[in-house]
Order: structure tokens, then sequence, then C-alpha cells
């Protein structure tokens, strides 16, 4: 063999060999097994940077409160002459919280339970400078209040779009839980638009497994941006303190209520007068509606926005302005922040057709709400084909026990029995039955005429009950 040969024999081994452990390799290590951790790295070694930018931001808040008791009948004993009055004990009680600094020139984003029926606030910033506070505007129907404090150049965060947010995000929750100011702590987004959680009016909670407790109300909840993304409200505790569920207002609805608090120290809703109810799979297949998602409306407020333009009784809005509505919730919070003057567009389905309605939105009566009363006087029972159930004719002064407006019209609910088909569908004493299978209740005679003409099975009812009306599934069989 030539020395020539020996040469290219020799170049061809060491080529097979490179290229056998670059094939190797690849094979090896695919690209889909690149450790998942290296996505995150960076913004883990962030989250330092993260809180040195938004910790100054942050403030303590500090109230004192006069609370007063009723008298024992020993203080009662002791106020007589001449040891003094009658008036109970009162005492002095302190209390903390957090807030978050919104702007340069000293107004400072809490709760309303932070401050509420506070006689001195007292404002405690990153630098420990002190201030005493007034109250701008507070509105408990979102729990949010605005404060200000005479200081100038205060540092602020920025603020997220809480839309955006995914459940499983990282956040960072940051307040004075317990007087400890500026604690720090992580979790991730457990979920997002929570309500009827019962701690507002107006509820889109963020739910987070960040650890907060008490004295962390009104401090920010931050992603890994650095940015609000919500304002740290309440936690769900059978002993007070954190078990891992807690709730904020997202940022979108903070800076709606903010700004309105600080322009005219009230915030201003939208309405177009519906009250709706939320769907079941029942109530779907009764209203012949096929989409697995939209809200039911129950009653529409004479002369509203929804009055004039046509929606009726029994309408399942499914979207406005292309938002999917899936629960009513989702409905009122967007109503309530568009601005007064605007138009929405509402798609409804109506006896199984698809209409796109246009609407105006106007601000929210003051006095929407009627307060729920119970009905208790006692009547001579009549008996009617509804098991378990005794009805009589509605007049005004009935009307006015239970709560309902003086012109609705329908049969009231004066008895059940117990174990009933009515009882276990939820019926209760006071109820005014408005309709039967979509069919309008004037009186007595309309409902047995009616119910001669329905048979036993699964029937849709319309109640009233102290001014709120909803359907529900009555099973007679």
């Amino acid at each position: 063999m030539t020395k020539k040969k020996i040469k290219f024999f020799i170049l061809f081994f060491v080529l097979g060999i490179i290229s056998g452990i670059i094939i190797f390799n690849f094979f090896k290590t695919p690209k889909q097994s690149i450790p998942i951790y290296r996505d995150f790295a960076e913004p883990v070694k962030s989250f330092s940077e993260i809180v040195k930018a938004v910790s100054p931001s942050v403030v303590n808040i500090s109230t004192m409160r006069t609370l007063q008791v009723p008298p024992t009948l020993e203080d009662l004993f002791e106020s007589l002459p001449p040891y003094g009055n009658s008036q109970g004990k009162k005492w002095k009680e302190m209390s903390m919280g957090s807030g978050v600094v919104v702007s340069s020139d000293g107004y400072i984003l809490t709760n309303y339970h932070v401050i509420e029926q506070a006689e001195d606030i007292k404002v405690t910033l990153y630098d420990r400078r002190t201030f005493k506070a007034k109250v701008v505007g507070v509105d408990p129907k979102t729990d949010l209040a605005v404060i200000k404090i005479d200081a100038k150049d205060l540092p602020i965060a920025s603020w997220g779009d809480s839309d955006k947010l995914q459940v499983g995000d990282f956040v960072l929750a940051i307040g004075n839980p317990y007087g400890l100011t500026h604690t720090v702590t992580m979790g991730i987004i457990s979920a997002t638009g929570r309500a009827d959680v019962g701690i507002a009016d107006y509820e889109d909670f963020i739910q987070t497994d960040a650890a907060i407790n008490p004295g962390n109300s009104g401090g920010p909840l931050v992603n890994i941006k650095g940015e609000i993304i919500g304002i740290n409200t309440a936690i769900f505790s059978r002993t007070g303190g954190y078990q891992g569920i807690g709730f904020a207002v997202p940022s979108n609805m903070s800076r709606i209520i903010k700004d309105s608090l600080i322009k005219d120290g009230k915030v201003v809703r939208g309405w177009i007068g519906v009250m709706v109810q939320d769907l079941t799979a029942e109530l779907a297949e009764k209203f012949n509606h096929k989409e697995p998602y939209g809200i039911i409306i129950t009653d529409v407020t004479k002369q509203s926005p929804a009055y004039k333009a046509g929606l009726k009784r029994g309408d399942i809005i499914t979207e406005i302005d292309g938002k999917k509505i899936t629960e009513s919730a989702i409905l009122r919070n967007l109503v309530a922040q568009s601005k007064i003057g605007t138009i929405a567009n509402l798609k409804i389905s109506r006896d199984g057709r698809i209409y796109i309605i246009p609407i105006k939105i106007e601000q929210l009566p003051s006095d929407q709400f009627i307060e729920s009363k119970i009905y208790r006087k006692n009547y001579t029972e009549s008996e009617n084909p509804f098991k378990g159930l005794s009805l009589i004719d509605l007049d005004p002064s009935m009307a006015k026990q239970i709560g309902v407006d003086p012109e609705d019209r329908g049969v009231v609910v004066y008895r059940i029995e117990p174990g009933s088909p009515a009882e276990n569908s939820g019926f209760r004493k006071g109820d005014l039955i408005m309709e039967i299978e979509k069919q309008i209740i004037v009186n007595s005679s309309d409902f047995q005429r009616l119910i001669q003409k329905i048979s036993k099975g699964d029937i849709l009812v319309l109640i009233n009950r102290g001014g709120k009306k909803f359907y529900t599934i009555l099973s007679t069989s």
C-alpha cells in the first residue's frame, strides 16, 4: 500500500469518527430536551430587581377610629348620678394596611375597608417619611379608595394589563402584613374572573396563592415585569391568616375607579336596565339556545336603554362588543366600566334566532336597587295543582311587604309544604310567580288556567324575589 493510500485511509477514518460523534450527539440530545428552566432563568434572577423597582411606591397606612359598644347593665348602674352618663364604653382602635402611590404628587390607591370610618390616617413612605392623609374618594362597591398626602416627586410603579393574565403566571404581593413593612411574597395566578365571592358588589377578582395576610390589603400585586396587575383586597381563611387563597381587584378595573375618584371624587357607572341570571343546561334547552354560554334577561326596566332598544325578558345575551358573556358578572362589570353615552352592540339569542342590537349606555340610577323584605302575613289557603304551594293574588299592600314593584303582576307564595317539590326547587314564602312556561300570570285565575294545560315534568317559572327576577325549573313529577 502506497503512502498516498495510507494517508487517504487515515483521513477517511478520522472523518468517519468525527461524523459519528456529531450524529450520535445530535440524536442523543434533541432540541426538545433543552431544560425548561432556561426559559425562566432570567425572570427568576430579576425578582430582586422587580422588588427594588416597585417597593418605593408601596406605602404603609395606619388609621385610628373610635368604637363604641352599647352599655351593659353594670354600665347603666354606674352611669346613675353622680357617676356619669349611659353612653356605653368607647375606645380607640388602631389598624394597618397598605397602599400604592399612583401619582408623583401624592395620590395613593388603597382598599376602602382600610380607611373606612377612619378619624385619622397616617401614611409612611418607603424612605420612612410620615404624612397625614385626607380621603379623596371611596367606592365601597369595589372596595377601593383614593387618599392624598402633601408630597411631591414620589416614585410610582407602572400599570399592567390584567386582561392579558393567564393562570400560572408568576406574581409578587407587596405590603405590610401584621405591620411587617414591605414584605414580599411570591406565587402564581390561581384563577381569574372570580365573581360572587361576597366581598364587593362588583367582583372580577384575580385569585392567587401568593401569601396575603391582614395588613396586605391595598398593596399591589405585580407581574414579573414589575407592573401592577391588581390591588390585594381579601383572603379566604378559616383562621384569619394565610391559607393559599387571596383575591385582588384587577388593574384594569382599579385604574378606571382610581381615575374617576381622582377626577370626580366618586364613581359614575354605566347602566342599560336589565336584570339577568346565569344560564344552565336546563334553561338553555327550554329557550332553544344552542350555544354553551350566555345569560338570560329576566326583567327590563321601563324607559331604560334596554327597553328603548327593544330587549325583552327571555332574551339571551351572548356577547357585548365581541366579548363573550359566560356569566352575569361579566356583563355587569363591562357595562359599569363603559363610558356614559357610548353605544354597545349586544348579540342576543331570541327564540333560537340571533340578533345584534345597539344600545346606549346611560348612568346607573342611584335608587335602582330595592331592599328585599320578608313577607310574614298569613292568609287563607287556596289549593293549587303545584304540590306543596299555596298562593294568593298580589295587591299593593302585599307588594310593599315582599319588596316588589306595585305595578308587577302575579301570584304570591304564602305557604310551602316541607319536603315538597316546590321547596326542593328553592321556592320561598313571599316569592311572586310572574310567568309559567313564558306565559304571563296576572292573578290566580290565570295561574289555574295555565297549569291545567301543562303536563307533569320540568316547568319553567319566572320568580320575583324582593325585586330580583330570575328563572327556575320546577319539577312536578
